[in-house]
């Protein structure tokens, strides 16, 4: 893809694989806007950026215009500008892309924040001090977004982060190749100098009693969905069977592919089945990839039905990911205790089910195997049932989600939530737009 590091090149590092826009290109791109009447951009994004405004200023060259039409709304352009699926949200709503490409809309914000970043930011004004506090659980994107419009609003803001270092799914969840570490860490370090406090190693429960958290003015939940789903299939205890969660967060947060320069190992196949196709097992397979596997990414429906966003369905196969579809795992075989191959089934595609997507189902006597050394579930995380386990009366779904209204407000009427904690897995922007919603609900209740 046009504006890639060689592949032979990235697949032994992790460093970012996309180099972004050049200044020329940049405006180039944000000529082609045609400054629509309605602009359906604007709509399609979460963060309610004035999307127009913003490519204008690129346009026109502006670039310390544009940086403030972005933080206005959004305090973490770097981040959103790279992971984002733009594609079906500002971009998938841009009427150009009827015709032809749609503005890369994204590309210009990841452009944008970038440049911000190497000439200095400039923070949006914040409200005088108003005498409230709130307290905030987890602090990836959902907690970010939040604890910014908060601090913003002239609240005294504290985050209370379980891990060691911030940033939630931003840290632990996403490569560096796809997310660059250092930039997670200036997009926090702008929430902090906005007057937010983060406190790492805080366990709401342990080392933050409830009665603690539920005596700050407001509270708002964003822990995310740090629960990992596993198939229910033999063999799933085997040594070398991971989930997706536990074997990113051994990598991108506590270094696992340094080890032992570093205390947390991971163990390194030399071949590695990966069970899903989402972004995440996307990303799983592209780090086991750098990490010297042979890589089969197998899912039980077509590659047209990936649920992944399709430039990292291409970064993957460009980077040797053999991807095995119509397939389902049926048994992790071992040996001696840990895995050696996983027997799978053929399946078919039927009638659509309730996604609209052709049913699969297994076609009797297709089994087969794949000899593995590792194994890695990734097919979906629900909410960190930890929260909810420990506040009485915080009213919860089937799937351990805290229930919310449109406003964000939980059945504690002074707690707030968003994010996969009320969803499950979703993505970035998506539980940035729904923590901002809840902020302005939180406002709102401090201000009466």
């Amino acid at each position: 893809m046009a504006g890639d590091r060689p592949v032979k090149e990235r697949v032994h590092d992790f460093d970012e694989v996309d180099t972004g826009l050049s200044m020329h290109n940049a405006v180039l791109e944000a000529l082609r806007c045609m400054t629509c009447v309605i602009p359906k951009c604007v709509e399609g994004c979460p963060v309610n950026i004035d999307i127009p405004s913003f490519v204008g200023a690129v346009a026109a060259n502006d670039l310390e215009k544009a940086a403030g039409i972005l933080r206005e709304e959004n305090m973490l352009p770097a981040i959103c500008g790279r992971v984002c699926p733009q594609e079906t949200q500002c971009e998938g709503s841009c009427i150009l892309g009827k015709k032809e490409k749609p503005v890369r809309v994204g590309a210009l914000e990841r452009f944008v924040a970038d440049w911000e970043r190497e000439k200095g930011v400039v923070l949006p004004e914040t409200a005088p001090p108003s005498g409230r506090r709130v307290a905030v659980v987890g602090s990836g994107p959902a907690g970010l977004t939040a604890a910014a419009e908060l601090a913003k609003s002239g609240h005294e803001v504290v985050i209370f982060e379980s891990l060691h270092e911030a940033g939630g799914v931003l840290t632990y969840g996403i490569p560096s190749f796809r997310l660059p570490k250092e930039i997670v860490r200036e997009e926090i370090r702008m929430v902090q100098d906005l007057g937010v406090e983060i406190r790492t190693n805080h366990v709401v429960g342990r080392s933050v009693p409830v009665e603690e958290l539920l005596s700050y003015d407001a509270v708002f939940l964003a822990s995310g969905a740090g629960l990992p789903y596993f198939i229910g299939i033999e063999g799933e205890s085997l040594n070398g069977v991971y989930s997706a969660n536990e074997f990113l967060t051994r990598v991108n947060l506590m270094h696992a592919d340094s080890f032992p320069k570093f205390d947390t190992p991971v163990k390194k196949g030399g071949r590695v089945v990966v069970v899903g196709a989402g972004n995440v097992a996307m990303d799983a397979a592209r780090v086991a990839k750098r990490m010297g596997a042979e890589v089969k990414l197998i899912y039980r429906r077509r590659k047209e039905d990936f649920p992944a966003r399709l430039a990292e369905v291409e970064h993957a196969s460009e980077e040797g990911i053999e991807f095995v579809c119509c397939t389902n795992p049926v048994r992790i075989i071992g040996s001696d205790g840990r895995v050696a191959a996983v027997e799978c089934i053929r399946m078919e595609m039927c009638d659509p089910d309730e996604s609209g997507r052709p049913a699969p189902e297994p076609i009797e006597g297709s089994e087969f195997t794949i000899d593995a050394d590792v194994c890695i579930i990734a097919i979906g995380q629900g909410p960190n049932p930890l929260i909810s386990s420990l506040i009485d009366g915080l009213e919860t779904g089937k799937k351990g989600n805290v229930v919310v209204d449109n406003d964000g407000r939980t059945s504690i009427p002074h707690v707030f939530a968003a994010g996969d904690i009320t969803t499950g897995a979703a993505t970035v922007i998506s539980a940035m737009g729904s923590a901002k919603t809840a902020a302005d609900s939180i406002n709102r209740m401090l201000s009466d």
